[in-house]
């Protein structure tokens, strides 16, 4: 069992920037995909970022151009830079480690971006 472990969520302005981190309890072996997704209230959850082990990134319409994710494979770490938030970022953020007969996900982390 893999427990993953969010941080860096809080409280930020529209138009500033947070970083959030995850990482798994253990080194996770074999090939998975790493991701970020949102859930805003009374909404789905939905994918914010991927990355395979390969490098290869993949982005909601919505912040490809201010996001950027990042992982540390060796650490079996993903990470999420945010930048020039918006209002309607506001969520919890679920870090998700997919090895496809399996998926793993954090308690996830809050962001709100208000003025």
């Amino acid at each position: 069992q893999v427990q993953l472990v969010e941080s860096g969520g809080g409280l930020a302005q529209p138009g500033g920037s947070l970083r959030l981190s995850c990482a798994a309890s253990r080194i996770i072996s074999g090939i998975y995909t790493m991701g970020w997704y949102r859930q805003a209230p009374g909404n789905q959850r939905e994918l914010v970022a991927s990355v395979t082990g390969g490098g290869i990134t993949n982005y909601a319409d919505s912040v490809r151009g201010r996001f950027t994710i990042s992982r540390d494979s060796a650490k079996s770490s993903v990470y999420l830079q945010m930048n020039s938030l918006k209002p309607e970022d506001t969520a919890v953020y679920y870090c998700n480690v997919d090895k496809r007969i399996v998926k793993y996900w954090g308690q996830g982390t809050q962001v709100t971006v208000s003025s």
